[in-house]
């Protein structure tokens, strides 16, 4: 069986969907990617511990997220369960005294589903979803280490989260086109070098490393599923930058590791 890479996206809100060169980049990613046996999403939005598993069963999505028109709360991703994912998981991550939770009812989020949407459209993978058990950066590539034998499972781990993400700072009446300002671009130039020279110790310290790490991420969560990919991965891993650019100013910057 191959080895699967990791990923780690940037996934947006759900109109992020309506941006065609962002939906294009994703299918051809995927198209580029061996077909994974399962998918492991781990999602900026979903924060638990002790680190629990989404439902293994189909179950509604959960659509978190308020004020939208009525089209992005009728979108459905019917993929399969997969409790031997679920089983997997909890082998490599039980504790004494800590042992993974499973939620029964918890559905995949919008940083799973909407890129899963356009990555797998014909929902036809097995998909589970991993909450965030803390946002500090080495517990989270330790998390992703103990993860990494999934990979020869054909487990695609896919952390999705958003490479800036500064709402206060977010103005949706200039459109999705608008030149970002200085602390986005300035913060997504630091990540792509920085990811190229597979740095993780500055990495794992962005906020005090990067240019306007504490503007780019005001609270870390969008941030914090990048450092399960990276994990994962392990030291070597190749780095691609897959998808570029920026969206209401936010960076949509994407790798591909491994």
């Amino acid at each position: 069986m191959t080895t699967m890479p990791v990923l780690y996206l940037s996934h947006g809100a759900p109109p992020l969907a309506d941006d065609r060169r962002w939906t294009r980049q994703l299918a051809d990613w995927s198209a580029a990617l061996p077909k994974p046996r399962s998918i492991l999403m781990v999602s900026a939005h979903w924060e638990e511990a002790p680190v629990s598993v989404s439902a293994t069963t189909p179950v509604p999505l959960v659509h978190d997220f308020w004020g939208f028109p009525k089209r992005y709360y009728d979108v459905t991703y019917a993929a399969p369960g997969a409790p031997e994912l679920a089983a997997s998981v909890a082998k490599l991550l039980d504790a004494p005294g800590r042992p993974v939770h499973q939620h029964a009812d918890r559905g995949l989020d919008h940083g799973a589903y909407v890129p899963l949407v356009e990555m797998y459209p014909e929902a036809d993978v097995p998909v589970l979803q991993l909450s965030l058990p803390t946002l500090d950066p080495a517990t989270l590539v330790g998390l992703g280490r103990r993860l990494a034998p999934l990979r020869e499972e054909g487990v695609l781990i896919v952390g999705s989260g958003f490479t800036t993400h500064n709402l206060a700072a977010f103005n949706p009446s200039l459109g999705p086109d608008y030149d970002p300002p200085s602390w986005s671009t300035e913060f997504d130039a630091w990540a792509a070098e920085t990811m190229a020279r597979r740095d993780l110790d500055a990495l794992v310290d962005f906020l005090d490393k990067a240019p306007a790490g504490h503007l780019a991420h005001p609270r870390t969560e969008h941030f914090a599923p990048l450092f399960v990919s990276l994990g994962a991965a392990g030291d070597a891993a190749e780095v691609d930058s897959v998808v570029d650019g920026f969206w209401f100013g936010l960076s949509k910057r994407s790798w591909q590791l491994g």
